[in-house]
């Protein structure tokens, strides 16, 4: 066989395809055969080139699903212009408004068939979002003094616990009128540390997005 020249155009290939199917069937339910269907014409030689099992292609999909987040998040986080709560809000504003959120309820993920991916979602934010993102900028606020608390660690993972898992209607699977009080509990409750940072724009979005699951699924 010819040496792949393009071996991260394979690579590429192989995790969006994993991507689509993990998706629409579930982990689980997804096949290496499947994938292999689906890749115009690869052998399942050319996946087993660049991973040695479908799990490690899963763990390379939620690297990848995670890479531009976390880019995004450092970027915040790294901002020299903002205070701690101006970067929280950022932070929000940015997350829901990236154009694969679209994609991603359009799909409409069911995690009760995905339990690696959602313990995936569960590591990546107790482990590595909260704190090595989340966590520096509410010590930034409580230096500049726009965040009051005496347990930053705590705050920070419930505040991005919340967000990626107790807000997420593909998890629970919330109607709109449920993402909406979940909304605006985490609303008050955020301002009741002084942080408000969820206005009515955001509400909005959060709720389209809950709308495109439920018409999706």
């Amino acid at each position: 066989m010819a040496r792949n020249k393009h071996p991260e155009e394979t690579v590429n290939l192989i995790l969006d395809v994993a991507f689509q199917l993990f998706m629409e069937k579930g982990y689980e339910n997804t096949s290496i055969q499947d994938i292999i269907s689906h890749l115009g014409g690869l052998s399942k030689g050319a996946i087993y080139h660049h991973f040695k099992s479908k799990e490690d292609i899963l763990v390379a999909v939620t690297d990848k699903m995670t890479a531009e987040s976390n880019r995004m998040l450092a970027g915040i986080r790294d901002h020299s212009g903002l205070n701690g709560k101006e970067k929280l809000k950022l932070i929000f504003k940015e997350s829901i408004n990236r154009p694969v959120q679209d994609d991603i309820f359009t799909v409409a993920p069911n995690f009760h068939n995905n339990p690696k991916l959602l313990f995936s979602l569960l590591h990546d934010t107790m482990e590595e979002v909260a704190p090595n993102y989340i966590l520096p900028i509410i010590r930034q606020g409580i230096s500049d003094g726009s965040i009051q608390t005496d347990y930053p660690e705590q705050l920070a993972e419930l505040i991005i616990l919340a967000a990626n898992v107790w807000m997420n209607p593909m998890i629970f699977d919330s109607t709109v009128q449920d993402s909406y009080g979940k909304f605006m509990i985490f609303r008050q409750m955020m301002q009741g540390f002084g942080l408000d940072i969820i206005d009515e724009e955001l509400l909005n979005r959060l709720q389209e997005l809950t709308a495109i699951y439920q018409k999706n699924k």
